[in-house]
């Protein structure tokens, strides 16, 4: 017998012995007196057989038919074995019409082994800072690099926009590398699908931040300049806690986003670019929350959008030598002049380039006619915390291709019998 089963003896008993009236007893064990007076009678008949519950032993009448529990686990085997349990209840209803609870498909999985349960979370040791009141006032910005495609195409970076007020993904975006273009093409769809936002909220990689502890106060990367033209605050993060919306972001696209894509058949980042915009949607409209202030923070763009594609571009400046031709990225820039020139030697000229691709030289706002000429590459670029494993990759790769000695190469004309390391002590 139970413990409430036990109790209720009790209560019975001293009922039976006119201590207690029908009423308190129905009280005390939070029944109508209509079910008291049937316990008594059944106890009185039965004694405490009579108290045992008659569904004790029998399956429930919720239970899953057996026949809907195999199909749900061999669906589940052969489609979402490595889902989580919410998101594979998701699909068993869009794409099998399956309706399932998530607790229902929990219990499923870890039947059949595919899933584990997990211990709770620790106590969080960052205090929680409350979200922004209006949509558009802080938009947290990160790139994600990451297996996106599990194998099927190259790895590469996924920029993320998320609003602090509402948990609305804004922007997504995939490309091979973390970069100034990159980001600044994602704010410029940013801007015309909303506005311009009051800040911008992202960690202090060298993009948005001089990390350099000597240098000047006053300097300023690339896309702080053009969010300083745009009218827009760039705020840097000390940790990643503390941009926490946009790194769960990160998190939840590493989960569904990957799983999503390999349901779609998608393998490549230009495919997967144009099927976002729908996987946005969709995100927002489970995972968004409604903002405390319904108004809309973003101001709208009032300029042109050449002007905008103009502010959102990497300017360096560069001095034209004697000959009118300067550097730039590994490439040597030659003016093109139908006189002789004179008045550009020594000129300053601004090299501003496009996320698109392209290319302008100005002087004094006027554009010039160039060609370019490649130059050999003598140093490697700067590599930073996370572009340092795609180089890595790229360096194995090469290494892997079978690479061969020229036909004249010394170790050819070797006499036969000799080593290298031979060859090598001769020559000291």
């Amino acid at each position: 017998m139970s413990q409430k089963e036990v109790k209720r003896s009790q209560i019975l008993d001293r009922l039976k012995e006119g201590k207690i009236s029908q009423q308190a007893a129905a009280q005390q064990m939070d029944i109508s007196t209509r079910q008291v007076r049937r316990l008594a009678k059944r106890y009185q008949r039965e004694g405490l057989a009579g108290l045992i519950s008659k569904k004790r032993g029998c399956a429930s009448n919720r239970r899953l038919d057996e026949t809907l529990r195999a199909t749900a686990i061999q669906l589940i085997g052969a489609h979402y074995c490595d889902f989580g349990p919410t998101l594979a209840c998701e699909k068993l209803v869009e794409l099998h019409s399956m309706h399932l609870s998530v607790e229902s498909t929990r219990q499923l999985m870890i039947t059949a082994g595919y899933w584990k349960t997990k211990r709770g979370g620790g106590v969080c040791a960052h205090p929680i800072r409350e979200r922004r009141a209006r949509f558009g006032e802080l938009i947290q910005i990160d790139g994600s690099p990451h297996d996106w495609f599990e194998g099927r195409g190259e790895r590469c970076t996924l920029l993320v926009f998320i609003d602090d007020a509402t948990g609305k993904l804004t922007q997504l975006r995939f490309m091979p590398t973390e970069t100034t273009l990159g980001y600044m093409e994602v704010l410029h769809d940013h801007i015309l699908a909303h506005g311009l936002p009051v800040a911008l909220y992202s960690d202090k990689h060298s993009i948005f931040r001089i990390n350099a502890v000597d240098a000047d106060p006053e300097a300023e990367t690339q896309f702080s300049r053009a969010a300083r033209e745009l009218s827009i605050e760039c705020i840097h993060a000390h940790s990643p806690q503390a941009k926490g919306r946009v790194e769960r972001a990160n998190q939840t696209l590493q989960d569904r986003l990957v799983k999503e894509m390999r349901l779609a058949g998608i393998n490549d980042m230009d495919t997967a670019n144009a099927w976002l915009p729908g996987y946005i949607a969709d995100y927002n409209r489970r995972f968004a929350v409604n903002p405390k202030d319904i108004s809309d923070a973003h101001l709208p763009y009032t300029g042109t959008r050449e002007t905008l594609i103009s502010i959102l571009s990497v300017q360096v400046t560069r001095m034209l030598s004697k000959n009118l031709s300067c550097q730039h990225k590994n490439k040597l820039l030659q003016v093109a002049t139908t006189g002789t020139g004179l008045g550009l030697r020594g000129a300053k000229v601004t090299v501003r380039e496009h996320f698109d691709g392209s290319q302008e030289l100005l002087w004094k706002k006027r554009k010039l006619v160039y060609s370019t000429m490649d130059k050999p590459q003598r140093q490697s670029p700067v590599a930073d915390g996370k572009s340092v494993n795609a180089q890595v990759d790229k360096a194995v790769a090469r290494r892997n291709t079978g690479h061969k000695p020229a036909s004249n190469h010394p170790w050819r004309n070797m006499p036969v019998g000799k080593s290298a390391h031979d060859g090598l002590c001769a020559t000291s």
